[in-house]
């Protein structure tokens, strides 16, 4: 895999798809919570909250993959994508060091959410 300044990542509380954008290439990557449970919301006559426990490793590993990115769009459902990109600005990076932003979008394809980064950077469309 190629280094690329620039990444989307599509984000819920299960998994985060990573995509690095470059002039022509688009490399991907999946990273996926370790949660004891797969299911967000709880079932009638269950004892909990019903709500997932975090897996406190998550948003670190995302981090740790967008190590070499200076711009990073992190898109997706709910609420997780504003705690990432609190994490992420709170990291161990220098608060300068990235160009961070957010965008609401719910559940698009992956050609979608390269598309949308695509327009987001400025890279236009890859040549074939």
């Amino acid at each position: 895999m190629t280094v690329h300044n620039h990444a989307v990542v599509w984000v819920d509380h299960r998994v985060a798809k990573v995509f690095y954008l470059g002039l022509e290439t688009v490399d991907e990557r999946a990273i996926h919570a370790d949660l004891a449970r797969p299911h967000l919301h709880h079932r009638a006559n269950t004892i909990g909250s019903g709500k997932v426990e975090d897996d406190p490793a998550f948003f670190p590993r995302i981090d740790e993959a967008l190590e070499h990115c200076e711009a990073v769009l992190v898109v997706g459902p709910g609420n997780e994508k504003t705690l990432l990109l609190k994490h992420l600005k709170e990291s161990c990076r220098a608060p300068g060091d990235r160009d961070l932003r957010a965008k609401s979008c719910d559940h698009p394809t992956d050609r979608e959410i390269v598309a949308l980064g695509r327009r987001h950077f400025h890279l236009g469309e890859p040549v074939r």
